[in-house]
C-alpha cells in the first residue's frame, strides 16, 4: 500500500477520529488503504470500518479484514449508504449513525505517478484527470470544448490562477488550431503565459482547477459535508485533511456555522445552530520529519469536528 500511496498526519488523524474502539467508523477516501488500516489497528474486534472510494484502482487495495466494508462510490454518498447498509442488516435507516468519519481530499500518490490518468504535468499523457475512469467528463473535454469565459472562471475560481484571462484566451486559440489532446498538448498551448521560473507553481494551480471541474470536486465535497453531520452520532468526530485553500475554507465554514459559505445562524437565545463544534480551533500540520519523507504533505491541514448533542454551539 505504500508504494500506491503514503498516508498523510496518519497518527494524529486517527488518534483524533476514534473515541470508542467497539464503534464503527468510516474511511471516506480509501485509497491506498493506510487510513484504514490504521483504524482497523485500534479497534477491537467488535469495531467496524466502511471505506469508501470512487476510484477501481484504488478498490484493488482492499484488505482481507472481516470488520471492513469496502465501497465503491463518491464520497457525496455517505447519508444515503450508511441508511443502506442499515436497511440490509434489517434496521432502521433513519437510526444508522456511525461514530466518527475520516476524509483526506488529496489526490493519491498513484494518481498523480500513473501517467496514463493524466493528472500530472510531469508526463505527456492523455488529458484524462477522471477519479472514477467510468465518467463522462475528461479534462481534455473541458479545454476544447468549454467557452473561453466558463475556462476563465473555473482557473480563478478552483485554481486562484494570477492571469486566467490570458490563459483562457491562449486555449481558446490553440484549440482552434488543433484540439487539445494530452498535457503535452496543454503545455505548449499556454506556455507564453507561465513563467519558466515559476512553471511549476503556475501549471500545479492550473491543473488543479481542471482536476476539480471534472471531478466536481466542491459539490461532492458540500454534499459529503452535510451527509457527514448527518450520519455522526452525538459526540462522533469528522476528521477532514485538506492540501488547498478553497477545501478548507469549505470545511473551516462548514464547522463553524453549518453550511459552506460560513453563514453563522443563531436561535433565539443567541447559540449557533450549527451541527458540530471545532475540536481543534487552528488546523494540525505535518512534522518537519514527515514532510521531509513525504513532501506530498506539505500542504496538508487536519481540522478535527464533534457533532453536537442539539445542533447547537
Amino acid at each position: 500500500m505504500s508504494e500506491y500511496h503514503t498516508p498523510v498526519l496518519l497518527h494524529e488523524s486517527v488518534s483524533a477520529l476514534i473515541t470508542d474502539n467497539q464503534g464503527t467508523y468510516v474511511d471516506a477516501t480509501f485509497g491506498g488503504g493506510g487510513h484504514t488500516s490504521g483504524i482497523l489497528s485500534r479497534l477491537s474486534p467488535e469495531g467496524r470500518v466502511v471505506a469508501f472510494d470512487r476510484d477501481s484502482d484504488a478498490i484493488g487495495n482492499r484488505i482481507d479484514d472481516r470488520r471492513l466494508t469496502l465501497v465503491r462510490t463518491d464520497f457525496r454518498h455517505i447519508r444515503n449508504q450508511i441508511m443502506l447498509d442499515a436497511w440490509k442488516a434489517g434496521k432502521d435507516p433513519a437510526e444508522a449513525k456511525v461514530d466518527g468519519i475520516l476524509a483526506d481530499l488529496g489526490v493519491s500518490s498513484h494518481q498523480f505517478d500513473t501517467a496514463e490518468r493524466g493528472f500530472s504535468f510531469r508526463f505527456d499523457a492523455p488529458l484524462d484527470m477522471r477519479m472514477n475512469t467510468e465518467a463522462s467528463l475528461t479534462a481534455a473535454d473541458v479545454v476544447n470544448t468549454y467557452p473561453r469565459e466558463e475556462i476563465e472562471k473555473i482557473l480563478r475560481l478552483y485554481g486562484e490562477v494570477d492571469n486566467p484571462g490570458r490563459i483562457a484566451r491562449l486555449i481558446e486559440s490553440g484549440r482552434a488550431a488543433a484540439a487539445i489532446r494530452t498535457t503535452g498538448d496543454l503545455d505548449k498551448c499556454i506556455a507564453p503565459a507561465i513563467p519558466e521560473f515559476q512553471s511549476h507553481k503556475i501549471l500545479a494551480k492550473i491543473y488543479q482547477a481542471l482536476r476539480i471541474e471534472v471531478n466536481h470536486e466542491m459539490r461532492s465535497l458540500e454534499k459529503f459535508l452535510s451527509g457527514a453531520a448527518e450520519t455522526l452520532r452525538p459526540g462522533g468526530r469528522l476528521v477532514i485533511i485538506t492540501y488547498h485553500s478553497l477545501e478548507d475554507r469549505m470545511v473551516k465554514n462548514f464547522i463553524k456555522s453549518g453550511n459552506v459559505r460560513g453563514e453563522v445562524e443563531k436561535d433565539f437565545y443567541g447559540n449557533v445552530k450549527a451541527p458540530l463544534r471545532a475540536v481543534n480551533r487552528k488546523p494540525l500540520l505535518p512534522s518537519e520529519e514527515e514532510i521531509s519523507s513525504n513532501t506530498r504533505a506539505r500542504s496538508a491541514k487536519l481540522r478535527i469536528a464533534e457533532k453536537t448533542e442539539e445542533g447547537r454551539v
